[in-house]
């Protein structure tokens, strides 16, 4: 990498007649600073002393980076002349920086970074920024511009790319008792309607006691029998915490905000009540002006906020493996065009367990677990389905792929033929369940300990429309079609609402 660096360091005091000790002060940098930067070249000038500035230009070639060595040349410049001379670094700006540095792949188009400009040629990219203050260097923003160029570059590169798959088991054909979209004749039925806003559904009667039942049989037959215990989380995230788990940089645009009024004090919202009582409609400008910017969203999965509730603690090993679950956070994403029937919403309802322990204890859970939902479809649901390892989730977020090296600490998808949606060998079969274990992506995020063990932990969100849509595609709506197993749930539908 090679690096050209020009900074202005700003004085409490004029120093023009120190130009010697201070030239003085840069030819002894390199030997007092950077004795261990081995295989790199260095070079430090000062120039322009002038009233109560100076510029500090910095080359150099190697792994050495420039920016992060001004802090410790202001401290090295203030024990030097402090003492002495009474001054000191009152303020340090970055007025011209540049940074060359290899690619490992030529990017297939170009490439944009805030803060600065990138130059691409070849695989050689130039990194420029200008007017760069203290408070950027101490928050340690260019080593992570450089990174993201490179993340960027190699993102390209899995654009368009079909996700890794691979089949590990799957169950025998079953005969399908009809070949409808269950959302549509569920809509006919009345069972359903659609939600006053868009991606979400009203669930009367009908619907909500299918929906029910497989939230009973999640418990009842998965979790419960392995330990997990019921907790109950807010609805609301604030952005830190997606901060942490990689939610923030992964999917903002499938987020919904939280927007908090800035205040309650009445005669701030007299305009807009006004305006709404004589319009008889939301002036959203108004509205505009009386709401905070959001720091926080509303639930995409549960498991941030069960990570954050273990923040800084150390866990007993009595205590290990830690099995919850929580089944009252609503999730909402915001899926735009992708929305279709009950089984892809921007709404759903989730049961979803997160683990914790040593590796071998979440190991053993997944071979538990994998036997649990293997009961459920096969002797409760009678299903159809298969499971396959898949990029994980996280690494989705990141636009990356799995790969079979990612098995130990990766996703299994779970996969139910839908009839209505063609063949069994070209149509899109349904994930409708998951099951992930994370290694320590997120102990070390949250700073989660055992007393004496190293932690990993796991998710396995049980979307509940997803299992209704499953279980219905293949069971249709008549309940004399539906298993015997199931109908220990579920013996009869509620008689549900009447309309004329």
């Amino acid at each position: 990498m090679q690096f050209h660096l020009d900074a202005t360091f700003t004085l409490s005091t004029d120093l023009s007649s120190l130009k010697k000790e201070i030239q003085s002060f840069a030819h002894s940098l390199p030997a007092t600073l950077f004795k261990k930067q081995e295989g790199t070249t260095l070079s430090f000038t000062i120039a322009n002393v002038h009233n109560n500035s100076f510029t500090l230009s910095i080359a150099s070639e190697g792994a050495f980076r420039p920016h992060n060595a001004l802090l410790q040349i202001k401290n090295a410049f203030s024990r030097e002349f402090g003492k002495t001379h009474h001054i000191g670094v009152r303020d340090i700006t970055i007025t011209r920086y540049e940074m060359t540095f290899d690619l490992e792949k030529k990017p297939l188009k170009k490439v944009t970074i805030p803060f600065g400009t990138v130059t691409i040629t070849g695989k050689q990219a130039t990194l420029s920024l200008s007017n760069v203050d203290e408070e950027f260097l101490r928050r340690n923003y260019i080593d992570r511009m450089i990174s993201r160029i490179k993340e960027k570059v190699e993102n390209q590169y899995y654009e368009g790319k079909a996700e890794f798959w691979k089949s590990i088991w799957e169950s025998k054909e079953k005969k399908s008792v009809w070949s409808k979209d269950p959302t549509e004749e569920m809509v006919k039925k009345g069972w359903l309607q659609q939600g006053p806003t868009k991606g979400k559904w009203f669930y009367r009667p009908q619907a909500a006691a299918i929906l029910k039942a497989m939230e009973q049989i999640a418990i009842n037959e998965v979790l419960a029998p392995l330990g997990f215990q019921e907790i109950i989380e807010s609805h609301i995230v604030p952005f830190d915490i997606w901060l942490k788990t990689g939610h923030m940089e992964g999917m903002p645009a499938e987020f919904y905000y939280v927007a908090e009024p800035k205040t309650r004090d009445a005669k701030s919202w007299e305009h807009f009540v006004d305006l709404t009582k004589i319009t008889k409609e939301i002036p959203a400008d108004e509205l505009q002006k009386n709401l905070s910017t959001p720091t926080a969203g509303i639930c995409y999965a549960q498991c941030p906020v069960i990570y954050w509730s273990f923040k800084g603690k150390t866990i007993a090993e009595s205590s290990l493996p830690v099995l919850v679950y929580d089944k009252t956070a609503i999730s909402n994403r915001y899926e735009s065009g992708g929305r279709h029937g009950i089984e892809r919403v921007d709404e759903f309802h989730r049961v979803e367990p997160v683990y914790i322990g040593t590796r071998e204890q979440l190991l053993d859970l997944r071979d538990k677990l994998l036997d649990r939902y293997k009961y459920v479809f096969n002797k409760i649901f009678d299903l159809e389905w298969r499971m396959a390892w898949v990029t994980p989730w996280y690494m989705q977020q990141a636009g990356k792929l799995g790969d079979e090296s990612t098995q130990d600490t990766g996703t299994i998808d779970f996969e139910a033929y839908m009839p209505y949606r063609g063949n069994r060998k070209d149509s899109e079969w349904l994930e409708f369940q998951n099951l992930s274990i994370l290694g320590d992506k997120y102990i070390g995020a949250f700073n989660i300990k055992a007393q004496k063990s190293k932690l990993w932990s796991g998710c396995s969100g049980i979307g509940l429309e997803r299992w209704a849509t499953a279980f219905l595609a293949q069971k249709g709506l008549d309940q004399k079609s539906w298993p015997s197993t199931f109908k220990k749930y579920l013996s009869a539908l509620p008689k549900g609402i009447e309309f004329l």
